[in-house]
C-alpha cells in the first residue's frame, strides 16, 4: 500500500526539572493511503506526544525533536516553516482530541464555534462550494451537513445547543465533524473513545469505519484499548516507553503476537471464555524515562529477558510478510 505518512527514526525529548526525558526512542510507523492503522501502548508510552509531533503542535521548549523524519506525500513536516504547517494543519492532517469538552468553547454555541471554523478556510480545493469564499449563510448550511455526517439527530435544530447541551458522544462527533470541515488526507482521532460508556464507544468506532469507507481517509487511531483499535484499524502498531516494539496487521497481532509485551496486553483482556482468576496482569511499571532501562526498555518486566536485553536495543525485524517485531528472541520465533 502506499504510504501517505511515514516516521523514521523519530526521537524527541523533553527537558523537566528532574532531568531529561526521552519520549520517544527511534520510532518508526508508515500509514497507507486509505489505510487505518492503531497505535495502541500504556498512559505514559509517548503515543500522544507521537500524534502532536506529526502537526508540530509540541511546545518547544521544553519539548526537542533529536533526530528523524516525519514525511507526509515524501516531504518532512520537521523542515516545513510554521506558515506551511497552518496550511496542513486541519485542511490535510485533521486530528480529533480525546476530551471534547477541554476543545468546545462552553459559552459559545455549536453553530457559532463549527461555522468559525469552516469560515477560517477561506478558499480551498477542498471546498464543497468549489473554491468560492463561504459566506456566513453558507456556511451554516455546510455546518448542518457536516453535523448530519456525523449522525447528530436533528441537526439544523441541535447546532443551536451549547456544548453543555449534547452527551460525550455527540460533543466527540462535532470535534469529528469540525476535524472533517476541510476533508483532510488524514484523520488523526487521539483517544476518542475515552470515558464514553460502551455502548457510545461502539457507535463512534462504527461512525470513524463509516467515515473512512465513504471517504477515503488514511485514519491513525491512538488507544490503549486493543479492543478499540480491533474493531477500526487494519494494522496495529504497539509502543512501549517511546519505542515500537511490534507492528503488523490487526488479524496477525490477535493470531500470533510476538513480543513479550504484546502478549502480556492480551493475557490481561479478559473475555467471555476466560474467568477473571486466568487474566494475567504485566508486572511492574513504565520506566521512568528520564533514566531509561539500558539495552530493550521492557527488560525489566519481561518474562524471557536475557542478558542481551540489558545491553542491547533490539533491531526491528519482519518475521513474516508485515509482521515486525523488535525482540532479541525474534530471530528464533
Amino acid at each position: 500500500m502506499e504510504p501517505i505518512l511515514e516516521i523514521r527514526e523519530l526521537r524527541i525529548e523533553f527537558e523537566t526539572f528532574e532531568g531529561t526525558s526521552q519520549v520517544l526512542d527511534g520510532i518508526h510507523l508508515t500509514l497507507g493511503r486509505r489505510d487505518t492503522l492503531g497505535l495502541v501502548g500504556e498512559t505514559g508510552c509517548g503515543k500522544s506526544i507521537t500524534a502532536k509531533a506529526i502537526l508540530r503542535l509540541l511546545p518547544i521548549p521544553p519539548a526537542r525533536i533529536v533526530s528523524g523524519e516525519i514525511l507526509f506525500e515524501g516531504e518532512d513536516l520537521l523542515k516545513k516553516s510554521e506558515e506551511e504547517m497552518k496550511e496542513i494543519r486541519g485542511r490535510r492532517i485533521a486530528m480529533v482530541f480525546q476530551d471534547p469538552m477541554t476543545f468546545l468553547n462552553p459559552v459559545f454555541t455549536i453553530e457559532e464555534q463549527l461555522v468559525d471554523v469552516i469560515l477560517a478556510h477561506g478558499k480551498g480545493d477542498d471546498s464543497i462550494l468549489q473554491g468560492e469564499r463561504l459566506n456566513r449563510k453558507r456556511a451554516v448550511g455546510k455546518a448542518i451537513e457536516l453535523l448530519g455526517e456525523v449522525k447528530i439527530p436533528q441537526p439544523e435544530v441541535r447546532i443551536k445547543s451549547y456544548p453543555h447541551e449534547f452527551s460525550g458522544g455527540m460533543r466527540q462527533r462535532v470535534l469529528i465533524a469540525m476535524a472533517l470541515s476541510r476533508s483532510p488526507q488524514i484523520l488523526i482521532a487521539d483517544e476518542p473513545t475515552t470515558a464514553l460508556d460502551v455502548t457510545i464507544q461502539a457507535q463512534i468506532l462504527w461512525l470513524i469505519n463509516d467515515l473512512v469507507q465513504r471517504h477515503g481517509h488514511s485514519v491513525l487511531l491512538i488507544s490503549h484499548d486493543l479492543g478499540v483499535v480491533a474493531r477500526v484499524c487494519r494494522r496495529i502498531a504497539v509502543m512501549y516507553a517511546g519505542s515500537i516494539v511490534e507492528n503488523c496487521s490487526t488479524v496477525q497481532l490477535f493470531k500470533r503476537p510476538l513480543h513479550p509485551y504484546t502478549q502480556g496486553l492480551l493475557n490481561s483482556i479478559l473475555t467471555f471464555s476466560k474467568r477473571e482468576s486466568e487474566a494475567q496482569g504485566i508486572k511492574g511499571v513504565i520506566p521512568d524515562l528520564i533514566q531509561p532501562p539500558s539495552g530493550c526498555r521492557f527488560h525489566p518486566r519481561c518474562f524471557e529477558m536475557m542478558e542481551i536485553c540489558k545491553k542491547e536495543k533490539p533491531s526491528m525485524i519482519e518475521i513474516e510478510e508485515g509482521h515486525w517485531v523488535s525482540c532479541h528472541l525474534a530471530p528464533n520465533l
